[in-house]
């Protein structure tokens, strides 16, 4: 994604290092990101499962996030460029909390529907392979994010499309495909 200079890329980690959730979301957050995308290969005991999947954040998770969130920052954070400060009254700032994660969510499941295709030209999908979760890396309320299992690393067919130069390569083109075709339509 870097490399084609249409967008600034941040990693929310260069090594193989423990990053706090609640810290990649700020780092997310502090940046300005306009989407974040958190990566994973999964393992099951079912090893003729194969298959990608993306998560989203589910509307149950949010509404209590949500709260929590503004708690935390003591409400006086911007969100979603709506500066929420501690004047604010009680009711307003949820209803503008509410309003800015219901968008939030919105376009992270667009781009979850974009990315799917992309990763099923490479390799399988799970049943179902767009899901629901309250992941915290989901939970950023103005930033779109999607949760991928690239795939299952107990299954032989995704364990060798996740651990080759050529499989990680298709993988990386497939989710570059999808940020193309989200951003254009933005």
């Amino acid at each position: 994604l870097g490399a084609t200079g249409r967008y600034r890329v941040l990693m929310t980690r260069d090594s193989d290092v423990f990053v706090r959730l609640s810290e990649r979301v700020a780092k997310a957050r502090d940046s300005g990101a306009d989407l974040f995308i958190s990566i994973h290969a999964d393992t099951i005991d079912l090893p003729k499962l194969r298959g990608a999947s993306v998560y989203t954040l589910s509307e149950q998770a949010s509404d209590k996030e949500a709260e929590a969130l503004a708690e935390q920052e003591n409400s006086s954070d911007t969100i979603a460029g709506l500066n929420i400060d501690e004047e604010t009254d009680e009711v307003v700032r949820s209803i503008l909390i509410d309003l800015a994660q219901r968008e939030t969510m919105n376009k992270s499941v667009r781009f979850a529907k974009m990315l799917l295709p992309e990763l099923g030209r490479v390799g399988a999908l799970l049943k179902n392979s767009h899901r629901y979760a309250g992941f915290r890396v989901l939970k950023a309320p103005d930033v779109p994010s999607v949760l991928v299992e690239l795939g299952l690393l107990s299954n032989h067919y995704d364990a060798q499309l996740l651990t080759t130069n050529p499989g990680r390569q298709k993988l990386a083109v497939a989710i570059k495909k999808a940020v193309d075709v989200y951003f254009r339509d933005q």
